[in-house]
């Protein structure tokens, strides 16, 4: 599913396109049409359906591939393609917690980038791993990272997960119609760990994690697309509602000042309605590249408390690998 947003999200796209596709050897040797079946709306483009699959060997594809492999096979076949010269830019979870790995958000942590070098010296790669964090951790990291000025001490959060972040087929329908099931799987200590690096503070080719608490529970709900986090936060100084709005509102990054082509315009966006945000009403805007947050109030235990909302196969997955390879361009770390 995350491989087919990858394709509808590049078609068009000014500065990439989809030139070669890799699978496993029962794939290897068909057309895209015939070896997948298309689950997103609409059709394939024609100019994707048509290429032919190849085995998921470094050789043939291009000095960029983005990764959407299952995580049970990702780790050797990305190493693969880093040693022989290839940049991979990854929405498996298998290495994004390596200290040399940059697990990026290009608003929060552009310069850890800044891990590449070290990466390849110490492996000896031609080539580079960079990876996207997982689609609710991505939702929580944005919501904190307007806040980090007033200090983030202790936060917790709890998800209301889509169920595409399953994949297809996904969650049975007996198990998910009518119904919310109070696990996903090794989530919650990746939305812990990932947030507490993607937060923290780059210092001689290491990463320090924030120093900051982090409690997740995480909920698989009958929503299509868009996980809702809500997020209560203890901050080290007491800001007043005006000034965290202020944050959010006026919260942008890199890929903002580069103006890069899946760079939401405002990529944290504060809805003053009390309904609101919606997964329904609110997940697509923005070609799903933005997060919204809303219902920000005081939380009597930690200090304050909000909802933030995002598309977790676009912004959580595909869009987010894109846009890392956006920023990585205009870095001067692609076509060298």
């Amino acid at each position: 599913m995350v491989g087919q947003h990858f394709i509808r999200f590049l078609e068009g796209h000014p500065q990439f396109e989809v030139a070669w596709l890799g699978a496993s050897d029962r794939s290897a040797g068909k057309k895209y049409r015939s070896a997948a079946k298309w689950h997103l709306g609409g059709t394939a483009p024609d100019a994707v359906a048509d290429l032919i699959v190849e085995e998921c060997k470094p050789g043939n594809a291009p000095e960029l591939v983005f990764s959407a492999m299952d995580a049970s096979a990702a780790t050797e076949i990305e190493q693969a393609f880093a040693r022989a010269g290839h940049t991979v830019v990854s929405n498996s979870r298998n290495h994004r917690m390596d200290p040399d790995v940059p697990l990026l958000v290009p608003e929060i942590n552009a310069d850890h980038l800044g891990l590449l070098p070290a990466q390849k010296h110490a492996r000896g790669w031609q080539g580079q791993i960079v990876t996207n964090p997982n689609c609710s951790t991505i939702v929580l990291t944005m919501g904190l990272a307007p806040l980090r000025k007033f200090g983030i001490k202790r936060v917790v959060a709890t998800t209301l997960q889509a169920i595409s972040g399953a994949g297809y087929p996904g969650v049975p329908s007996m198990d998910i119609t009518a119904n919310v099931i109070p696990f996903i799987g090794g989530e919650e200590p990746k939305m812990e760990s990932e947030t507490q690096k993607i937060l923290g503070t780059l210092r001689n080719e290491i990463v320090d994690p924030l120093p900051a608490t982090i409690s997740a529970h995480c909920n698989r709900v009958p929503v299509v697309d868009g996980h809702l986090v809500t997020i209560s936060v203890e901050l080290e100084s007491s800001p007043n509602d005006g000034e965290v709005i202020e944050a959010f509102s006026s919260f942008s990054g890199v890929p903002q000042e580069r103006q890069l082509p899946s760079a939401p315009r405002q990529p944290v966006q504060y809805m003053p309605e009390a309904d609101r945000p919606q997964p329904r009403k609110d997940v697509e805007r923005e070609r799903g590249m933005a997060v919204f947050v809303g219902r920000l109030r005081p939380c009597p235990v930690l200090g304050t408390k909000f909802i933030a909302l995002g598309h977790n196969t676009v912004r959580g997955a595909a869009g987010a690998a894109v846009l890392n390879a956006e920023l990585m361009l205009a870095e001067g770390l692609l076509g060298g």
